[in-house]
């Protein structure tokens, strides 16, 4: 794999240290995005005793669940600012910085309307740093972009996955819901600093814009069909993936009085079902998206429907929230993603994300509330039946409306060419 190597004629040796610390700085810059993914599963795991201390009902826990969505969706301004004035790195550390302040004030709020200020500003420090990464990533493996933004994924899963279980066993250890939420924030400072002292400006500053691949196809404006149902899709995913998210763990201790550690094992089943997403990505460059689409939100209503509707054991539990995994992050969450940017030109790409990103998570946002007001009215059953399963159902239904051409792809026979 092509690195940027800060000296153009360094000797062997110091090429060899270069790229000995260059792997370091991106381990670490892995393993915080990793804390980032740990980050953002904590909180609903400790639902139900946040609501026990405080008096909350089950919709204002959802909305405290899901919040943080809503400074993901409203990041981008803030960080495109900061980063054309600051270097990637200092706003990856800047965004480590929020979340972590956020998670620990929350263990020290008097009541509802403070501690939705600082979830809602842990969602703010997530999207910067995941917006910096990206950057860095992108820029960096410049050559093999899919892979450094593959990577970033993976992080995230393998933060979903050690999240949950550590989280728990700090709650069960310690008695309390604050200490897993202290030590994860701590455990961010920590990191923050790391990236202070081994991230290089040569390698976060990176600048792959002369490997810029040139692309054909797509259409030139957002107001097009395939966006515009594109957009829908992501509304209606948003709603599903963060009802589940932000509600399942506390529908695991509640109504099926599940263990905390074992909430936790059951969360993490679904981060290892994020795994698949290389392999579902590469699918998705291969197969008509309306395919891709309708099949997997399909197979997401039937899994849904299976967790609340089927057997409650461990292991069904465990094995249909991999599946979940698989499907919600792995595949719609990615291709949805890719979709958006390969149906316009290059030059919309940006702003392509940018309707994904708040049609996500402007929706899920209220995912938590909803589904939590739905079980007010009725029952956990109901309510997942609703929000996720029909949902899911319709959302398959809406993909087939998705135009396969034209997308915006490599132009054939062309080499990467400098920006």
């Amino acid at each position: 794999m092509d690195v940027n190597l800060k000296p153009a004629a360094a000797t062997t040796g110091e090429g060899r240290a270069i790229r000995v610390l260059a792997g370091f700085a991106i381990a670490v810059l892995i393993c915080s995005y990793a804390i980032n993914g740990m980050d953002r599963v904590l909180f609903p795991l400790l639902l139900t005793d946040v609501r026990r201390e405080y008096g909350f009902g089950l919709p204002e826990a959802g909305l405290l669940s899901t919040i943080f969505t809503l400074g993901m969706a409203l990041a981008g301004l803030p960080t495109g600012y900061l980063m054309s004035r600051f270097s990637r790195k200092t706003v990856t550390q800047i965004g480590m910085l929020i979340y972590s302040i956020g998670t620990i004030l929350t263990v020290l709020s008097a009541g509802f309307a403070d501690m939705i200020i600082y979830r809602a500003a842990t969602g703010i420090g997530e999207a910067m740093q995941l917006t910096a990464l990206l950057a860095i990533f992108s820029s960096y493996f410049s050559r093999n972009r899919a892979v450094g933004v593959g990577t970033l994924n993976y992080a995230y899963a393998f933060g979903a996955i050690i999240g949950p279980m550590a989280g728990t066993s700090l709650l069960v250890h310690y008695g309390t819901w604050r200490a897993p939420m202290i030590a994860f924030g701590v455990l961010g400072f920590v990191v923050m600093v790391l990236v202070a002292v081994v991230v290089r400006p040569w390698l976060s500053e990176a600048d792959g814009s002369t490997l810029r691949e040139l692309r054909v196809g797509g259409v030139a404006t957002l107001l097009n069909r395939n966006t515009v149902v594109l957009a829908v899709l992501s509304v209606l995913f948003g709603l599903g993936l963060y009802g589940y998210l932000g509600m399942y763990p506390t529908f695991l201790r509640e109504q099926l009085h599940f263990a905390p550690t074992d909430i936790g094992r059951v969360m993490s089943s679904y981060g290892l079902g994020v795994l698949v997403s290389l392999g579902t990505g590469w699918l998705g460059d291969r197969l008509p998206a309306r395919t891709v689409l309708s099949l997997s939100f399909l197979f997401a209503a039937g899994v849904c429907a299976l967790l609340f509707n089927g057997p409650a054991s461990f292991i069904a539990q465990a094995v249909s929230s991999f599946a979940l995994g698989a499907i919600f992050s792995g595949t719609i969450f990615v291709n949805l993603a890719g979709y958006h940017v390969k149906v316009v030109t290059d030059s919309l790409a940006g702003r392509a994300s940018g309707v994904y990103v708040t049609t996500l998570y402007g929706s899920a946002t209220v995912a938590g509330y909803l589904i939590g007001w739905l079980v007010r009215l009725s029952d956990w059953r109901s309510a997942a039946n609703l929000q996720l399963v029909a949902l899911c159902v319709i959302a398959a239904a809406i993909s087939l409306f998705v135009q396969s051409p034209p997308v915006s792809k490599p132009s054939a026979g062309q080499a990467p060419m400098p920006g």
